[in-house]
C-alpha cells in the first residue's frame, strides 16, 4: 500500500511531535512549522517503507490534527481528502 503525507500547516501548533517521531520525514522551518522534507510538503512523494510506521505514529499523536496521510497523492494541498487515512 503507497502512502503519502502533508502537513496542513496552517493548523500546525509547532510542538515537536511529528519530529520526534518520525525524523527522517518532516522537519521545521524557521518559524517551527512542521513540513515533509521528501517533497517540500506537496504530499505527492511515496512515504519511503522503512518510515511508514513512524509516519502512522506522527499521525495518531499529532495533537492539531495537522498531519495527513493518504493512500494517493495530496498534489500540494492537505485538504483534498474529506476522510483522511488512517
Amino acid at each position: 500500500m503507497p502512502l503519502f503525507t502533508i502537513v496542513n500547516r496552517e493548523t500546525c501548533i509547532s510542538c515537536g511531535s511529528c519530529g520526534d517521531l518520525a525524523p527522517d520525514v518532516y522537519d521545521y522551518d524557521e518559524e517551527g512549522l512542521a513540513f515533509v522534507m521528501a517533497d517540500d510538503n506537496r504530499g505527492c512523494v511515496k512515504v519511503e517503507e522503512d518510515f511508514i510506521e513512524d509516519v502512522q505514529d506522527a499521525f495518531e499523536e499529532c495533537p492539531s490534527g495537522s498531519i495527513r496521510i493518504a493512500e494517493e497523492s495530496f498534489e500540494g494541498d492537505p485538504d483534498k481528502f474529506e476522510k483522511v487515512t488512517s
